[in-house]
């Protein structure tokens, strides 16, 4: 039955972080301490009301980013590149998810908050390096982040996406509202489901799922 959902399905879109490597690895921890950092240094703040605002700009905005740049123009390129260098040695080559993403028929692209030079870092570390058709940054929506519709439909425009021939895979349910108001089957990849009827699957292995697709 599975199969059958993905049967029309000719572009598969992935998220990046906790979505193509496993939460355990926790990249996430060492993005958020630098972001704090990052705050601190451009509003001139304590590292407690930087934490505030990082998480608040992220519940409100959808990433850190886009709140520090709508309410103190910051600019996106030196955060982006600061907040990305982080160390990789947690993630592990993972054969079986290159197999059976290397399977999917059609397109397959890769769509992250984060940027596409620290995307390919973390493809490489996972051996899942030239396995993508395309890697689409936040730069390449205008720095508007997921979950705005405006930022899917920009991506998708560029990478001549059909939404309704096309599969989105996120571990942040939020980020699939959009995709599926957009006529897309949606995947939340996380440890827990989140009952939502803008999610249609849910799977704590990516890799596992992906084998009852093809």
């Amino acid at each position: 039955m599975v199969k059958a959902a993905f049967s029309h399905v000719t572009t598969w879109v992935f998220d990046l972080d906790n979505t193509l490597y496993p939460p355990q690895a926790r990249l996430f921890d060492q993005i958020e301490v630098r972001m704090t950092q990052f705050v601190m240094d451009a509003l001139g703040v304590g590292r407690d009301q930087a934490d505030q605002l990082r998480k608040q700009y992220w519940h409100q905005y959808g990433t850190t980013l886009a709140g520090l740049m709508r309410e103190h123009d910051v600019d996106p390129g030196p955060y982006l590149t600061d907040v990305h260098d982080i160390s990789l040695d947690h993630l592990e080559v993972d054969s079986d998810l290159r197999d059976r993403i290397a399977d999917l028929p059609g397109r397959r692209i890769v769509y992250t908050n984060g940027c596409a030079p620290y995307a390919e870092r973390v493809l490489a570390a996972r051996g899942l390096a030239r396995l993508f058709d395309a890697v689409y940054g936040v730069e390449h929506a205008g720095f508007l982040p997921k979950p705005e519709r405006e930022a899917f439909e920009t991506v998708f425009t560029q990478d001549q996406t059909d939404p309704m021939r096309a599969a989105m895979f996120e571990d942040d349910q939020r980020n699939l509202a959009a995709p599926h108001a957009m006529g897309m089957r949606t995947v939340h990849v996380a440890p827990e489901p989140h009952g939502a009827d803008h999610i249609h699957h849910h799977t704590d292995n990516l890799g596992a799922f992906l084998a009852t697709v093809t």
